[in-house]
């Protein structure tokens, strides 16, 4: 579904991504690991439009995104769940899991409220409440929720255990593991190595910029560079 070639951006000047190719298959679930100032949000935030790359090729089901503003991207179906959460704090739960359905444009809903509470239950009880009075965990379900009230065809994760307790990571992981295998393609972006490597089939370790291994995330969990860097 994605393909990227030699992606090169940054900002201000400083290069945050040199050269970055990499796939993700329909149905996948991919991760991208790195440490801090890897350039795994710039690369993300590439994807999305967020950022105009300087240089290099973004592809998604064969169409070139590079260039195009974030809402034309969203509206194709590739939705990105940011970093940080960034729910709207004075919003109800539920007015913020609408909010999502601006990306769907002339498209069908593949999630509804109900299919959102099922998948997150603690929502749905909490339905009227305003967002901000949620936990941390509470409002990264919420931008779980937001996303897939979108009917994301590629679905973009940015760092979504930051922050938050052992448990609250494995609902979270738990829910992302369960609409992949509805069906879901996502891309994982993630610090946490150990879960990201536990959760997807691949994955691709960014550093400075750059991509550096690749291949089976089993196997990567393996690799004697991983395990003393990120493990």
């Amino acid at each position: 579904m994605l393909h990227i070639v030699d992606l090169h951006a940054g900002y201000g000047g400083i290069k945050a991504l040199n050269g970055v190719s990499l796939s993700v298959g329909k149905g996948e679930m991919v991760a991208l690991v790195g440490s801090n100032g890897a350039g795994k949000s710039t690369l993300l935030n590439s994807i999305s439009g967020i950022v105009r790359p300087s240089s290099g090729v973004i592809m998604f089901e064969g169409n070139e995104l590079g260039g195009r503003p974030a809402w034309s991207i969203a509206r194709e179906g590739l939705i990105q769940v940011p970093e940080g959460r960034q729910v709207v704090p004075d919003m109800s739960v539920r007015d913020n899991l609408l909010s999502g359905t601006s990306a769907l444009q002339r498209r069908a809903p593949t999630f509804v409220l109900r299919d959102v509470f099922d998948l997150f239950p603690i929502l749905g009880e909490r339905e009227d409440q305003m967002s901000g009075s949620l936990s941390g965990g509470q409002q990264q379900m919420l931008a779980i929720g937001r996303a897939l009230m979108g009917a994301p065809r590629l679905l973009l994760l940015d760092e979504p255990s930051l922050g938050l307790a052992p448990i609250i990571i494995n609902q979270v992981f738990a829910a992302l593991k369960q609409v992949n295998e509805a069906g879901l393609t996502i891309l994982l972006i993630e610090q946490n190595a150990r879960k990201a490597f536990e959760l997807t089939d691949r994955a691709y370790v960014l550093d400075q910029g750059a991509i550096v291994l690749e291949g089976a995330s089993s196997e990567l969990a393996k690799e004697a560079s991983i395990v003393a860097h990120y493990l």
